[in-house]
């Protein structure tokens, strides 16, 4: 039998099948999180997040000029172009899972017979399309993010050592040399760098491969192997990757600084030196006949030649485009760029707890810019010193800072009590750490996601603590199990257990392939070793690398996709284990023939069943419609200030790929905090011209301004409103030293000398631009207080755009922003929130009827079978919650038949099957939405729509009273919050129905809202 021909043909019926599956599931336009900043970068070249991905982004514009370079298909292209990179990683999982089953199955010197050639088919179709309709890899495989093209390569070097390793047996018969494949493996991990850094992770794998072919094998030279492997590891990640820009912006620096010559001279000479270098050690090596030279050379060769996309970076960076990340105009800037340092670092071996405080501030560094012709300090890196007690080693609870509320979660999953001061009772001890370690990193954060791929996932909701028993668990579908580590599963609230995401496996993926290790262990324990190091590698080495801290915004099951991959190997594997038993009892052939199709239908085929529904996007286009409706909300030429991924990067792809709103300034306030993204507005992008924030580029280089303190000045009363514009230029602006304030060491901060400012208020203009209606109060000045004593250079940067925009632009932010002092004059213009010179107005009556009436859509949330998971529900909970808040709005001005009508309207927009209004989530928002809809619908009369709604909530918060009242004490503990908030909720149902149940429609005395339950609050928005 013709091995090749049979593994070819069956290899690429099983990549068509894959292909074909993501093709028909892929988003139909943009997704959430950061695939609209990746496809706008794709759409128009452009920069996104650090580290960036060069080739991700050149290969994504080749796929949108194939589909016509058409701004209506861009996000189209992009998905298809993960979707087939899927593909071909399930094509190179295949010949991979039959290159080892063809080492286990076939015996040395023996032709394969027909039945052991089916044998090693069956094994790689049934591992690999278990990988094709795995969770975590179809998630990923149907948008336009990175991780469907970084596991294609990540697969193709790993079988591209598995090719390798056969040529090696073969080289007398083709005469061609084997070592071909290593260098073509280290030129696609240098592409792969321009995509995501994951591939470099299955360096050790492939070294024990080259370690296992080319020596005899010794305990020691095992050892030393996997030692090697984990330091060229280490070399490709620090030298090649940091070490070589860092050297070549020195050069650059000295060149441009020092012989007075243009930006990327030294840097091309640089490269320039180290060809040199490359082709004398090259020469040197044949010379003297140094094989493992020469072939060293020519890896360092074309990981750098992969590497090299990242000159289009800095190429592009220089168009100033309207992405344009950390401003990577030069290689200076790239040193930053690549090292991610505007995500600060992170102890991994030694570092501080998180109760210590830091002592000191070390200088480690200089930063640097480009500015007037040459290279300018920008600032000194450094880093934190903490007292020598408060250190550890092995530090897993480290955050201290309570910016997303880490350490916190640190304390409560700990239980370590929070004093009134804001201290911690203790600090946490070594045990702690583990228990972290161990409880959330370790379970939560890897097992947890390794088991809804091959065990079963229990909903889409994600959990707030690792105790929560009824939100995104790991099931199995067996009932005495899951009833035992989770309360009774079919008291589940309907919301629950007939998620789309309740996916039952039986643990049949998880047994397939726990019998795959075993035996392949047994068969073969080298290979098996080497297949157990790029799980461990892409799975829990990357678990001790990244040291979560908790509550993570997300799930992040995508980042360990190359640990389910190996483990998708063993149970391709385990069909031959099963077949051997099945041998026992029928012929080989029958055997070959049963096992196969039993683990077909046991694990693909129940795996596509169960899946299909909650990971088909084909019909989905939310976030483009969210970010309309959050563009549309505004008025021409306006600046918005958002706060998170999913209100920043689908407005970037609206505006930058479809051309909605490009008038619209968006401006993300988690960003404002570095000087690059400051700068950036003062140039136009798209339609939206410069905006003024007062300080120039020096003002606000580095370090400066990072933070100023307030300070009472002599002679200035407290209780005086100062005007900001003033303040903001003038003393926060000023380098007078009588200003500023000593911190210690050379140090010198900025201050502001009072908390009470003002806004000048010209009423002429503020009405001729329609900034307020005509029948507005305006005041004459806007007052407001600053409530922190501290403020942050993203605060400053807010400020100094109010101040000095003179109320010439619209101000709008996309969430209810009061930390500084002015949410009484925000009013809410659709979903977002305008500046205005009017006090205690709620919302702009008619701007957001006629938004939510003419403008508003859903992603396709009226069309039946769409599916939205948990952040998508969450985003559809803004779009309805407006629908409500205009309704109230409406019916406090006496205009109930309008309010009818919305409310009507923002029915219409949702099918209940695709979004109830009754459903488990977070902290029971979701139902506290509803409810608000409800007491909407009552109060303008809507009795019909009413009732619906009352069914939909009524019916899931006593499903989940029952659920909880089943609980065993123990587990009852881990669901008091929900259950507290379940009967706070039931108990406004009943006023709601005491109130207007009898008459249909009322406005009693006092107001809006007249159901809020006092005990139960919101969680924090996690997305922020």
């Amino acid at each position: 039998m013709n091995f090749n021909r049979i593994n070819n043909i069956v290899g690429w019926v099983v990549c068509i099948i894959a292909s074909a599956t993501y093709i028909l599931t892929t988003e139909k336009t943009s997704s959430l999180w950061d695939t609209g900043e990746f496809i706008s970068s794709c759409y128009k070249l452009q920069i996104p997040h650090p580290p960036g991905a060069p080739l991700f982004v050149l290969i994504g514009r080749f796929f949108i000029i194939l589909f016509g370079d058409n701004p209506m298909t861009a996000a189209k292209a992009v998905n298809i172009m993960s979707a087939l990179a899927s593909g071909f990683t399930i094509l190179f999982l295949f010949w991979t899972i039959t290159h080892f089953a063809r080492k286990v199955v076939q015996k040395a010197g023996e032709a394969l017979t027909g039945n052991q050639l089916a044998a090693i088919m069956g094994a790689g179709a049934v591992g690999a399309l278990a990988y094709t309709f795995s969770d975590s890899f179809w998630y990923s495989a149907v948008e336009g993010e990175v991780y469907a093209l970084s596991s294609f390569f990540t697969a193709i070097v790993f079988w591209a050592i598995l090719k390798w390793e056969h040529a090696v047996d073969h080289v007398e018969q083709t005469g061609i040399n084997p070592d071909r494949w290593i260098v073509f493996i280290f030129f696609m991990m240098g592409l792969s760098i321009g995509v995501h850094l994951l591939n470099l992770l299955t360096i050790p794998a492939i070294v024990m491969v080259y370690y296992y072919k080319r020596y005899k094998s010794t305990p020691m030279g095992t050892f030393w192997a996997f030692v090697i492997g984990c330091i060229i590891t280490g070399v490709a990640q620090k030298v090649v990757i940091q070490y070589s820009i860092n050297t070549a912006g020195w050069f650059d620096r000295l060149f441009v600084n020092s012989f007075g010559l243009p930006f990327f001279s030294g840097f091309i000479v640089f490269f320039l030196l180290v060809a040199a270098a490359i082709w004398w050690a090259l020469r040197y090596a044949k010379q003297n006949n140094y094989s493992f030279l020469r072939l060293g050379m020519w890896c360092i060769t074309f990981i750098l030649i992969g590497y090299s996309t990242y000159i289009t970076t800095m190429i592009r960076s220089n168009a100033d485009p309207a992405v344009d990340m950390y401003n990577v105009d030069n290689p200076m800037s790239l040193v930053g760029y690549l090292g991610r340092e505007q995500y600060g670092d992170f102890p991994l071996l030694y570092g501080q707890k998180f109760t210590a405080q830091p002592i000191d501030y070390k200088e480690t560094g200089t930063k640097w810019i480009k500015a007037d012709g040459r290279y300018v300090e920008n600032g000194k890196e450094g880093k934190y010193v903490y007292e020598q007690d408060k250190m550890m080693l092995f530090p897993r609870v480290w955050d201290g800072s309570n910016d997303q509320g880490h350490a916190d979660y640190y304390a409560s999953y700990l239980g370590i009590g929070k004093m009134q001061d804001g201290t911690y009772e203790r600090d946490p001890n070594f045990g702690d750490n583990i228990k972290f370690f161990m409880g959330y990193q370790m379970y939560w954060m890897y097992f947890r996601y390794f088991m809804w791929n091959f065990s079963g996932r229990q909903n889409d909701v994600q959990g707030v603590f690792t105790g929560n028993i009824r939100d995104g668990n790991w099931i199995t579908g067996i009932p005495f199990i899951d009833n035992a580590m989770y309360g009774d599963q079919d008291l589940m609230p309907d919301s629950g257990k007939n998620n789309k995401a309740n996916n039952k496996l039986f643990l049949l993926p998880f047994i397939l392939g726990v019998i795959g290790i075993i035996y392949h262990s047994k068969a073969h324990s080298k290979d098996s070793f080497i297949v157990f190091l790029m799980f461990f590698f892409t799975g829990i080495a990357i678990v001790l690398y990244l040291n979560q801290a908790g509550n993570q915004p997300r799930e992040r099951d995508y980042a360990y996709v190359g640990s389910f991959y190996a483990f998708a190997i063993w149970i391709g594997l385990g069909v031959l284990q099963v077949r051997e038993w099945l041998s026992k009892a029928v012929s080989r052939g029958v055997a070959t023939n049963l096992a196969t199709a039993l683990c077909l239908l046991a694990v693909p085929v129940l795996m596509a069943a169960q899946e299909w529904d909650d990971h088909d996007r084909s019909r989905k286009v939310l976030a483009r419609d969210l970010a309309r409706n959050y563009l549309e909300s505004c008025a021409p030429n306006a600046i918005l200030f958002t706060f998170g991924d999913n209100d920043t990067y689908p407005l970037w792809y609206a505006q930058e790929v479809e051309g909605i709103r490009p008038d619209i300034r968006v401006i993300n306030y988690s960003l404002l905090g570095i000087d690059w993204y400051i700068n950036q507005m003062r140039y136009k992008i798209n339609q939206s011209n410069p905006i003024d924030v007062i300080w120039s580029k020096e003002q606000i280089q580095g370090r400066k301004r990072d933070y100023i303190r307030y300070r009472p000045v002599p002679g200035v009363s407290p209780n005086q409103y100062f005007d900001l514009y003033d303040m903001m230029k003038n003393f926060v602006g000023s380098e007078d030293p009588g200003k500023m304030l000593a911190t210690g060491g050379n140090e010198m901060i900025n201050t502001f000398p009072v908390k009470k400012v003002s806004v000048d208020v010209d009423a002429n203009l503020v009405r001729q631009n329609g900034t307020v209606t005509l029948t507005d109060n305006v005041v004459d000045e806007v007052r407001f207080d600053i409530p922190k004593d501290l403020l942050m250079k993203n605060d400053l940067a807010v400020l100094n755009v109010i101040a000095a925009n003179r109320w010439q632009r619209p101000i709008y932010f996309t969430a209810p922003f009061d930390e500084l002092g002015f949410g009484q004059y925000l009013r809410k213009d659709g979903l977002t929130y305008r500046l205005v010179p009017v006090q205690g107005q709620q919302v702009n009556t008619e701007w957001m009827l006629d938004k939510l009436m003419n403008k508003f859509s859903s992603g396709n949330a009226d069309k039946p079978n769409v599916y939205f998971d948990e952040e998508n529900r969450r985003h559809l909970n803004t779009i309805r919650s407006a629908y409500a808040e205009l309704a109230l709005d409406l019916v406090s001005k006496g205009r109930n038949e309008e309010a009818r009508t919305i409310l009507q309207k923002g029915d219409k927009m949702f099918l209940e099957s695709n979004f109830p209004y009754g459903h488990i989530s977070r902290g029971n928002l979701h139902n506290r939405n509803s409810i608000m809809y409800l007491e909407a619908c009552y109060r303008a009369g809507a009795t019909d729509l009413a009732a619906k709604v009352l069914k939909g909530v009524r019916t899931d918060l006593q499903q989940q009273m029952k659920f909880y009242n089943s609980l065993s004490e123990s587990k009852a503990e881990w669901m008091a919050y929900d259950r507290k908030t379940t009967e706070d909720y039931l108990q406004a149902l009943d006023r709601l129905e005491q109130i207007f149940g009898a008459k249909g429609a009322a406005t009693p005395e006092g107001g809006n809202n007249v159901v809020t339950p006092g005990g139960a609050q919101p969680l924090p928005d996690t997305n922020r």
